[in-house]
């Protein structure tokens, strides 16, 4: 039984026209003056966009700013892996795009699950984040005359993504990382790389510093700040096979949400349709495949159930382009959750292709055809030479094979419009947090959110915390630091102390069946009470048969990934509790008891329309739901179809 708090959530969002809120806000803002910035520090945890554009902002500013990442350098970062592109409403195609436009797609896209203010800034500010990157240098494609180039992501019948071949991650990181590294030579940012976060420290109930761990050393460290800026990114590895890089977790997060952040809506997760298949148990993580490819790319599978013949010996008769046929209005570029149903489900019939049969083709043959290779070279020139030296085959030659994996966590903790989370302190930014894509991300759209909530979000609202709180210094010989100290040092120990027979592998591996089968892309009561079961008990049997080797003073990775799995193994439970209490389907949460005649997501706005934030009450032991009510005006209610 869920315990449901009285009082309900509150985003603080202004009040008026949805198109002044942000100017509005900005007004009301408390400042902070520029000779006092100086005396004020500002911990920003990860370097990748969100990370990265908040610590050169704050810095360029004049606060002080501690910038600390788990890669050996800022500009690992997983946005580095971001490839097809950034969206803003610039409308350089004159096709009907606009900033309203991008908020109702995107309010559309994510199936009326976010909240209306903070879309409608991140459309506005949209088009401030290309003007500013253009200025850094960022290698944006471009027109024969010069313009800056477009394409189209699914969701949209408009191109509004903004891209750099199929590097567009790595360009805007090598960005914000310059514009890091300017205020790092003029002394106003100091980096520490290969730190890992293990705690958040509370003092007063204010977020007031870090735990840290040298990943090199094993040496532990405390820092101290005026307000603590997550950037941390999304947890999708709970499901162990994922397009995630391998070091991406949720431990910052839910370090934070133990000590009394609520965390948002982590049933939504993001399944992403075009991925090379999984090829055998052996795979530790999945590859991408952007979703620019599906601009020219077409998915088919036969028509004949079982049909083994190789894809160029099916003629065009015996092909079944279903996302053509099933949404003729957006054809090969329907949403991600869409897309990624409707192949499971033709896979799952029994029209799977290649050896394991659960894959689909992505053909480039018509293209080719009619604009030549050179010019799908390049195009996607860099996506065909990854996809072919994985897979050994030739995609100039013959279709990609694809199917859905793990990409992204539209869930994460809650903020309020200030990008503030219920602990006053805590900001939370980019994928960290929940709060702009609702039940399913848009294509595209990640890179706007991490650069807006970076570039033009923070510098404003963490200086009105720091004036409005009046915060005083504070320095780690508080015991509050202590405190959290002696509990991140034993929960290490305590993991080398059990001295099993079994690997964090072995447990990561076992977690990621379960949340897969039962909490993947389709989900049901009878399933999601299971995988609770099957998590508890995973949980108890890693606390008692976990082994790792070494010790915790050197450079251990066999340590660093067991705990983050213990982590992944408490909040694996959330997760698959949130999507059993959620008894709707929306976006990328679909259960299978709430679907159309046609196998759509059925919804229901009169018990669901609301941010399920999850407030922790200790390992094991039900947590309290905070609701906040979401409301419609400017995007009101309706049916979500790509038909």
């Amino acid at each position: 039984m869920v315990t449901v708090a009285e009082t309900p959530l509150d985003g603080r969002c202004p009040e008026g026209s949805i198109a002044n809120r942000w100017d509005q806000r900005k007004r009301d803002l408390k400042l902070v003056a520029p000779n006092n910035k100086r005396k004020h520090t500002i911990i920003v945890v990860g370097t990748g966009l969100a990370g990265g554009s908040a610590a050169a902002s704050l810095a360029e500013l004049g606060y002080n700013v501690l910038s600390f990442c788990i890669q050996d350098s800022p500009r690992r970062a997983h946005s580095i892996a971001a490839q097809g592109g950034i969206n803003a409403a610039k409308n350089y195609q004159n096709d009907g795009d606009s900033v309203w436009r991008l908020f109702y797609d995107t309010v559309k896209g994510g199936e009326w699950r976010s909240r209306e203010s903070n879309v409608y800034r991140l459309a506005t500010l949209s088009t401030s984040i290309i003007d500013q990157c253009v200025a850094q240098g960022v290698p944006f494609a471009r027109e024969y005359g010069g313009t800056l180039a477009n394409r189209s992501f699914g969701g949209a019948q408009v191109s509004r993504t903004f891209y750099c071949g199929g590097q567009t991650g790595q360009q805007l990181l090598l960005g914000a990382y310059q514009a890091m590294m300017r205020q790092v030579h003029n002394g106003n940012i100091k980096v520490f790389a290969r730190r890992e976060m293990l705690d958040v420290v509370v003092i007063d109930g204010v977020a007031r510093g870090i735990v840290t761990r040298d990943l090199v050393t094993g040496k532990f460290e405390t820092f101290a700040s005026d307000a603590v800026v997550l950037c941390t990114g999304g947890y999708g590895n709970v499901y162990y096979l994922s397009t995630m890089a391998k070091t991406c977790n949720v431990t910052a997060a839910w370090r934070c949400h133990k000590k009394g952040a609520y965390f948002a809506n982590p049933c939504y997760t993001q399944i992403h349709p075009t991925c090379i298949p999984v090829s055998g148990g052996h795979q530790s993580k999945l590859t991408l495949m952007s979703e620019s490819l599906r601009n020219d790319g077409r998915v088919w599978v036969p028509k004949t159930k079982g049909d083994t013949r190789s894809p160029d010996q099916i003629p065009e008769g015996d092909r079944d382009y279903y996302l053509e046929r099933r949404y003729p209005s957006y054809g090969n570029l329907a949403p991600r959750d869409v897309s990624s149903r409707a192949a499971k489900e033709r896979c799952d019939a029994g029209y799977g292709v290649g050896p394991s049969r659960m894959s689909v083709y992505l053909d480039f043959s018509k293209a080719i055809q009619q604009y030549g290779e050179a010019v799908i070279r390049e195009k996607y020139g860099n996506l065909f030479h990854m996809y072919e030296r994985i897979t050994n085959e030739n995609p100039y030659k013959v279709p990609m094979r694809i199917y859905p994996a793990v990409h992204y966590a539209m869930g994460g903790l809650w903020v309020d419009y200030n990008l503030q989370s219920n602990l006053p302190g805590l900001y939370v930014l980019g994928e960290a947090n929940f709060s702009d894509h609702g039940a399913n991300r848009l294509g595209a759209s990640a890179l706007m959110q991490g650069l807006a909530d970076g570039y033009f979000v923070i510098p404003y609202t963490v200086g009105d915390h720091i004036a409005t709180r009046k915060v005083t210094p504070v320095s780690t010989g508080h015991p509050e630091f202590q405190a959290a100290l002696d509990a991140s040092t034993a929960r290490i120990e305590s993991i080398l102390k059990v001295n099993g027979m079994k690997s964090a592998e072995h447990f990561h591996r076992a977690l990621g069946k379960i949340m897969w089968d039962d909490v993947g892309m389709a989900r049901n009561e009878k399933g999601l009470l299971r995988a609770i079961d099957l998590i508890r008990e995973l949980r108890d049997q890693f606390w008692k048969e976990v082994k790792v080797l070494g010790s915790g003073e050197a450079f251990n990775q066999n340590l660093e990934h067991a705990g983050r799995v213990a982590d992944f193994l408490e909040f694996g439970e959330l997760l698959a509790r949130d999507a059993l209490y959620r008894d709707e389907s929306c976006g990328g949460h679909f259960r299978e008891e709430h679907q159309t005649a046609e196998g759509e997501c059925q919804r229901n706005d009169d018990k669901y329309s609301y941010v399920s934030a999850w407030e922790f009450q200790g390992v094991g032991a039900e947590s309290i739901l905070h609701k906040e009510p979401l409301t419609f005006v400017d995007a009101p209610l309706g049916v979500r179809s790509y038909k």
